[in-house]
């Protein structure tokens, strides 16, 4: 992981080299940019920094094993699903939970279930969408998508 940040720093130190030679205005204006998102989006960062440490702390590599682990493919699968389900929070806080849960003896299916139930099923905010766009397509679609997580995880376990 720390390899591949990296390579990404480089790539993007040799791209804003190459951006400041052609327009040094813009590279000042990109650079400004980049730590205005960077201002906003710590404490989101640090935040699912913090919940991996709990997770991996508080909840027992057994536990997530148990849960999400390979002994019961199928149930692994639907929790890793339910879980990511009711997750809510912005999806780039699914990836690296998923990498803790991996860390920790989850199957890879269901924790690729878990990041693509989490970033499009949602049991929190049905009530909305079934507000705006009525229930029978709010649940319709929320179950469609479901399915496709299950799908998908199992589908990236063929892979890996």
């Amino acid at each position: 992981m720390i390899k591949t940040g990296f390579i990404y720093l480089a790539v993007i130190t040799v791209l804003y080299t190459i951006g400041f030679k052609r327009d040094a205005e813009k590279g000042r204006k990109s650079l400004q940019v980049a730590g205005q998102t960077l201002y906003r989006m710590a404490p989101l960062l640090l935040s699912i920094f913090a919940l991996i440490g709990l997770l991996q702390e508080f909840a027992p590599p057994e536990l997530i094993s148990t849960w999400l682990g390979s002994q019961n493919r199928f149930l692994s699968l639907l929790n890793g699903g339910l879980i990511g389900a009711i997750a809510i929070g912005p999806p780039v806080a699914a990836f690296p939970i998923a990498g803790s849960l991996i860390d920790s003896g989850a199957w890879p299916p269901a924790a690729a279930a878990f990041i693509v139930s989490w970033v499009s099923v949602g049991v929190v905010t049905l009530p909305v969408e079934a507000h705006v766009f009525g229930w029978r397509f709010a649940l319709l679609r929320n179950a469609i998508t479901f399915i496709s997580a299950l799908l998908i995880g199992l589908l990236i376990g063929g892979v890996i």
